[in-house]
């Protein structure tokens, strides 16, 4: 039988990690040929509780745009992203997901959007029922 292959991308907060790893685990249940790749944010939580969780995680160099215009780590941005854009082509490229899921969190755009790009099948997963 083929193995079924993930992609989960969300993090920076708890609200967006666990959420992933819950997927990850009830999708193991349910199917344990399942193989998963988990992507995150370079320097956020996720590159420690993934690992911790016992899967595989790439980082990508992904920030946030900073609310104060002239803010430094603004004129990096766009590089970042660019970056962060051409980094999750090539992992979907070379895992080959069935399906990607994004949890929320800055790796879950650029993972999520090159995915929908290939017409590979893209979900996101939000459990809050009321924003904020």
């Amino acid at each position: 039988m083929n193995k079924f292959k993930v992609i989960l991308s969300g993090g920076g907060t708890g609200g967006h990690i666990f959420p992933a790893l819950s997927i990850a685990q009830g999708l193991k249940v349910k199917h344990p040929n399942t193989v998963f790749l988990f992507v995150g944010a370079l320097g956020k939580m996720e590159m420690e509780k993934v690992p911790n969780a016992g899967y595989s995680i790439i980082g990508l160099p992904i920030t946030g745009f900073q609310r104060k215009l002239l803010d430094k780590r603004n004129f990096v941005f766009p590089f970042r992203l660019i970056y962060s854009l051409i980094k999750s082509f090539f992992i979907v490229l070379k895992f080959k997901p069935d399906v990607v899921v994004g949890t929320g969190g800055y790796a879950s755009g650029p993972l999520l959007y090159i995915a929908s790009i290939l017409g590979i099948p893209s979900l996101i997963q939000e459990q809050n029922s009321y924003p904020g």
